[in-house]
């Protein structure tokens, strides 16, 4: 079992910066991808960014191409999201996700889909205001 632990929300102004990280319990390149998703109150879980975990390919939610950017750190099994360019659009609970079950063929949409992730960490929130 994996254990992911979120980092770094806050409140922040439009338009500026933020970086959240996730600790990963396990060799990160052992997870098959993993992915960000932001959940407002009342709303769905969306899918914002996913990294394939052995190759470092990423996907997008169109909202957030050119302004966000999912990284993985190999050496301190860290996945990180840089958000720049902040909206309040933006806000929500942000959780980190991983799964380990193949991506070989994975098109963005499935590549964002919650339901296909396994295991969670807690979350983490991100105010923009």
């Amino acid at each position: 079992h994996v254990q992911l632990v979120e980092s770094g929300g806050g409140s922040v102004q439009p338009g500026g910066t933020l970086r959240l990280s996730c600790q990963v319990s396990v060799p990160i390149r052992s997870t098959s991808c993993m992915a960000w998703f932001r959940q407002s109150p009342g709303g769905p879980r969306e899918g914002i960014a996913s990294i394939l975990t052995l190759d470092a390919s990423t996907h997008y939610a169109p909202s957030v191409l050119g302004r966000f950017t999912i990284s993985q750190d190999d050496s301190e099994n860290i996945l990180h999201l840089e958000m720049s360019g902040l909206k309040p659009e933006d806000a929500g609970t942000y959780y980190c996700a991983a799964d380990f079950r193949g991506s070989r063929g994975m098109t963005t949409s499935q590549a964002l889909a919650a339901w296909w992730y396994t295991d969670w960490g807690q979350g983490t929130q991100v105010t923009v205001s």
